[in-house]
């Protein structure tokens, strides 16, 4: 369960439609013409090995080959998307859900072309999951959604696909890759929660009785707790419907992508784990010199 705030429980503002997240990236996905040459060029057929890309560094390589796992491709899904508007009362602190909804579900579009590409190469998840978010000076209110990263596939033909029968992602860096997998763990999916949340202004009244005076300013200290809180709870929502034991590596970012000074996205992302046996062995530090200058 999401932590709650012990001195005043989270409430839904009055008016405010609630808003579950999406399935895990149950869409149709088509992908360009291009994009299938460029695939099928890279698979191995007819005994002749295929050509692999990656944005790996050649630590990150090494180690994913040591890992038990061969690079496949890197593959790439992107959504330009349309932000909606919506309206936001100038002292009320409450979600945008139409804001929360499309900034979601622009990232599960690009998310779900990513792994329709790592399907088509036969691989059995993605490492080192990159999602980025621009914008270009032909659309004020467009956004692209990007997401990269290296599909690998296991070398021992052990299936490490999700319990929905899709490709594995994970942020994980090739180095972590391997030590979570040395110590008796896999990742599931990268998971994710998106909040939009508009703050409410300052009113006069609250700004003579705090003017002059340290104090803190519970209104606004809440509003941000609640929206921090919504985005970690979808998140863990998503790694509980893979059935994870926890989620590994999370970051909650803030971004205002342009709106309103008073409105805010938190984005709360991290790659879900499960155990793959019942013993870790997990080896102590070693001390390490570098000689680079």
């Amino acid at each position: 369960m999401p932590r709650q705030n012990p001195n005043q429980p989270q409430q839904q503002p009055q008016g405010q439609q609630s808003w579950t997240p999406p399935d895990q990236r149950n869409v149709q996905v088509n992908m360009p013409q291009h994009a299938l040459e460029r695939l099928q060029r890279m698979r191995s057929t007819g005994g002749q090995r295929g050509l692999f890309t990656s944005d790996l560094s050649v630590n990150e390589f090494l180690l994913v080959k040591e890992a038990g796992f061969d690079p496949v491709g890197m593959v790439i899904g992107s959504s330009i998307y349309h932000i909606g508007y919506q309206m936001a009362y100038f002292n009320q602190s409450q979600e945008l859900t139409v804001l929360s909804q499309a900034m979601y579900n622009a990232r599960e579009l690009a998310m779900a072309r990513m792994e329709a590409e790592a399907d088509a190469l036969g691989a059995d998840g993605i490492v080192g999951v990159r999602l980025d978010v621009g914008r270009y000076e032909w659309g004020a209110d467009l956004a692209e959604f990007i997401a990269v990263g290296t599909a690998v596939r296991s070398r021992d033909g052990t299936s490490h696909r999700t319990k929905f029968g899709k490709p594995f992602t994970s942020d994980l860096s090739g180095q972590d890759f391997r030590t979570l997998l040395h110590a008796g763990y896999r990742p599931q999916g990268l998971v994710m929660g998106s909040c939009v949340y508009h703050v409410a202004h300052q009113g006069l009244g609250q700004w003579f009785k705090t003017v002059g005076r340290n104090t803190e300013m519970e209104n606004f200290t809440q509003a941000l707790y609640d929206a921090r809180e919504l985005a970690m709870e979808r998140m863990q929502a998503e790694a509980e419907a893979l059935g994870a034991e926890g989620i590994t590596g999370t970051q909650i970012k803030e971004s205002s992508h342009g709106w309103d000074s008073h409105i805010i996205e938190f984005f709360a992302i991290g790659t879900a784990v499960t155990p793959t046996s019942a013993d870790h062995q997990i080896p102590p530090p070693q001390l390490v010199l570098t000689l680079n200058s």
